[in-house]
């Protein structure tokens, strides 16, 4: 039986239809073919949420995956507060970008400086833009299934909420002549990537290659190392950029992002959600020598009134600080294996055709397809029983993030007792099948 979203729910989403397109303010919170009205969240603690009707769920969203700590972290909650009783905002230098900028740069080793700005898109944005004042060139490649922000230039065969309206184009509203610099290749494709980037006229022209190290935005869908390596030999060879984005992977599967986990120094590195630690942060760091080509210093101007906002940074500050933890990634690992491992071993007992892929703190169980490591693989994705899951898993007050090309997270804060009835509950729907 289907979860059926309560009045006040229904009430507050109808109302805001009326003065918000489509009701939301970003297009997958509005449960895009799952043929519910969306939740209406009025607070969260620890690994859960609850809604507008007081109905409780445990989190598998996570602000798409920018609580590490989950929700409402005592000490992040104390010192964001005790920041905002000293203002909000000042369009001034504080001492917490200072103090936050540096943990970073300590923390990720191919960062010598790192500006802050407020979204993953503004990162983005602006790192491809340094990239081309950098190097003098006009070419991005990025690869298909890959989601960089909304910026014109990246919304080219992205991902994420984009890929259920289209998986081949842009967005409406994206003239030709904005993308026509913007190559998007097929992930984890060696031989392709490597034809582009030897072709004798496009190798001339590449500014920057962008990536994301472990996909999240198709599902969980990492790289592989020869995949990885081949990229950094090839910008190396050719002078471009290597960008990394971070955005969900950074300080989320290791204190140094992705970058450690495989051993490879990109030359610009994009972060979010985590740096802010639930508040509006972002970032974008790398080699010094790149870096000082920003303004005040260099010609790639950059600005924003909120970027290194005080509160953001004191959330940010709490929450690397408590990631440094001794063993901490160790048990976020554990945490996650608790769901992932009894999941796959079920779906192989079942010769079921669905496949989970995970990294740690995260994981996509994907319905129809056996094994995905590019976009192309998705094609066949069972969007159907996609959402017979999430609503089987619903009904059992469990909210898992509302699209079969996005990943569901695990914070700190989940207990053992939550992830194992979560895992109970997929093992069930498994058994149905």
């Amino acid at each position: 039986m289907t979860l059926k979203i309560p009045s006040l729910c229904k009430e507050i989403f109808d109302r805001s239809k009326e003065v918000i397109p489509g009701g939301v303010n970003s297009p997958v919170r509005a449960f895009i073919g799952l043929g519910i009205d969306p939740l209406v969240v009025e607070k969260g603690k620890g690994d859960t949420i609850t809604d507008v009707d007081g109905r409780t769920f445990i989190d598998y969203c996570m602000s798409w995956g920018a609580l590490l700590h989950g929700h409402a972290h005592e000490e992040i909650v104390k010192r964001g507060t005790e920041r905002l009783a000293k203002g909000s905002s000042f369009g001034i230098a504080t001492e917490g970008e200072e103090k936050l900028a540096r943990m970073i740069v300590e923390g990720v080793k191919s960062i010598d400086q790192v500006r802050f700005v407020s979204s993953g898109t503004e990162a983005t944005m602006t790192a491809v833009r340094l990239a081309r004042g950098y190097t003098s060139r006009p070419i991005i490649i990025k690869f298909n299934g890959n989601y960089h922000g909304h910026a014109d230039g990246f919304l080219v065969k992205a991902g994420s909420g984009v890929a259920q309206f289209s998986n081949t184009s842009s967005s409406s509203g994206v003239p030709k002549e904005v993308v026509k610099n913007t190559l998007s290749l097929p992930y984890n494709d060696i031989e392709t990537f490597k034809k582009v980037m030897r072709d004798p006229f496009y190798s001339q022209f590449i500014a920057a290659v962008i990536l994301e190290p472990i996909a999240a935005n198709m599902g969980v869908v990492p790289s592989t190392q020869e995949f990885l390596e081949e990229v950094r030999k090839e910008t190396e060879r050719v002078s471009a950029v290597l960008i990394f984005d971070e955005v969900i992977t950074g300080f989320r599967v290791r204190y140094g992002g992705a970058q450690e986990l495989f051993g490879i120094t990109p030359d610009l590195t994009c972060f979010g959600k985590i740096i802010g630690g639930g508040f509006p942060a972002a970032a974008f760091g790398g080699k010094r020598e790149i870096m000082e080509h920003l303004a005040p210093n260099g010609k790639v101007y950059q600005a924003g009134t909120l970027s290194g906002n005080p509160v953001a940074m004191e959330g940010g500050l709490a929450t690397l600080e408590i990631a440094r933890a001794p063993h901490f990634y160790e048990t976020l690992e554990k945490k996650t294996q608790m769901i992932t491992k009894p999941v796959q071993e079920a779906l192989l007992r079942k010769n079921q055709v669905a496949v989970l892929q995970e990294s740690t703190g995260m994981f996509t169980l994907f319905w129809g397809v056996q094994s995905v490591s590019s976009f192309e693989d998705l094609k066949d994705l069972d969007k159907e029983r996609f959402n017979e899951y999430f609503h089987f898993m619903l009904d059992r007050g469990i909210y898992l993030s509302p699209s079969p090309y996005e990943a569901c997270f695990i914070s700190a804060a989940h207990t053992e007792a939550h992830l194992e009835k979560t895992r109970d509950a997929i093992l069930e729907f498994i058994e149905r099948c």
